[in-house]
């Protein structure tokens, strides 16, 4: 049966979601560093789109492969969640601001992904289901609303089973484990910034220690407690690491570190893995391959963003990159359903560069039916949300 999953070493360890650049919450005692304007960052907008197209590669390969060692690198696709779950702790803790409650903080990002993540939804439903019998070998699966409630209230991720995992959306899996992060941001946030520079780098390391050993100990022991832990808690060092460096930018560290040197850290991991095969030594590096993108997704996002910081511009801030990126989680939400439809209409295909008609075609369209979600949903709607919830909140102050 075929479906839409992560590499295995994600799963155990692997939208997205989009990220703004507005808020924090409240705490007792506001550091100064808090209320400091921070720059927009649009390198990290512009990569953003990449690291999608890198998911989009990664499920195109099982409609329309492409022949030869190509297809080794669009099987490491799935790292681009990866770089998300970073740049999403990263972005919302450059841009937090003091001043707005945990509530509209929560309500904030509940307007931010839900109301595209439904419409996604109602449009995967029917290429992913049926009430027919169903062919052996398909990617079809039974309706059942019991679980496809789970994927409404985005609580799919808690279950390993597929059916579950990768219920009504299967790309929105993602949606459960940025929704962990997002219940989380506040608390965290509360002890990370009384932080100085040296401590939210030392918190940095810790996240990053955090990830491979708990690999190693699944590695070393399959059968323990550690393999049952649920996978959006085995995601939570990768959102803690971009907290961390985004805290430790916010509060003064300007690494000298050149945008290459970042990207290309992450083709290194990707070539690393592809080539793991060849070599025991570098089998042992795939074990921890997703950890050691994660620290490549550090290097490249501090990288630019103290590039940017420096007033110097880079390729990623191209405005065609920018607005592309800024769909990007429209993007994420519906490019598999347009893929696996494509493959319910017309079939498997054979490998062959002939395919590459096929990348073109698909790409086009999600790339347009992600400006429509974007621009008549996700935008519009999380407005009139936050707008509705920023009034109540006035009211709120005007009556104290």
């Amino acid at each position: 049966m075929v479906s839409i999953v992560p590499a295995p070493s994600a799963v155990s360890g692997n939208v997205v979601s989009a990220d703004d650049t507005d808020w924090t919450p409240v705490t007792r005692s506001v550091p100064a560093t808090l209320a400091e304007p921070t720059a927009r960052l649009d390198s990290l907008t512009g990569l953003r789109w990449w690291a999608a197209f890198l998911v989009f590669l990664y499920h195109m390969r099982v409609f329309a492969p492409l022949p030869g060692p190509i297809t080794k690198l669009f099987d490491e696709g799935y790292l681009g969640v990866t770089f998300f779950f970073v740049l999403s702790g990263f972005v919302l803790t450059w841009s937090m601001r003091p001043g707005v409650s945990t509530s509209t903080f929560y309500w904030r990002r509940f307007a931010r992904i839900w109301p595209a993540h439904m419409v996604a939804l109602l449009f995967a439903i029917p290429v992913f289901y049926t009430f027919a019998a169903i062919p052996e070998g398909s990617f079809l699966k039974p309706f059942d609303l019991g679980v496809l409630l789970l994927s409404v209230v985005v609580l799919q991720g808690w279950w390993a089973n597929p059916a579950i995992l990768f219920s009504g959306n299967p790309a929105a899996w993602t949606l459960t484990v940025e929704a962990l992060f997002y219940a989380l941001h506040p608390w965290i946030s509360r002890l990370l910034t009384p932080l100085a520079k040296r401590g939210a780098l030392l918190l940095a390391l810790a996240a990053i220690a955090w990830a491979f050993a708990f690999r190693l100990g699944v590695v070393l022991w399959p059968e323990s407690w550690l393999a049952l832990v649920p996978m959006p808690i085995t995601r939570v060092p990768e959102f803690l690491l971009g907290m961390a460096l985004a805290w430790a930018m916010r509060s003064g560290w300007r690494p000298t570190l050149h945008p290459l040197l970042g990207i290309s850290a992450l083709g290194v991991v990707v070539i690393g893995i592809v080539l793991a095969p060849l070599s025991p030594t570098l089998m042992r590096f795939a074990v921890f391959g997703n950890e050691f993108f994660t620290v490549a997704v550090g290097l490249a996002i501090v990288a630019l963003a103290a590039h940017a910081l420096r007033g110097r511009a880079s390729l990623f801030e191209a405005k065609w990159q920018v607005k592309l990126g800024e769909w990007s989680f429209a993007f994420y939400l519906i490019h598999a359903t347009v893929i696996y439809l494509a493959l319910r209409i017309i079939g498997y295909q054979e490998a062959s560069w002939r395919n590459l008609a096929w990348f073109a075609v698909v790409l086009a369209i999600d790339i347009v039916l992600a400006w429509a979600l974007h621009s008549w949903v996700e935008r519009p709607v999380e407005r009139r949300m936050r707008r509705w919830k920023d009034a109540r909140d006035q009211r709120t102050l005007s009556a104290a």
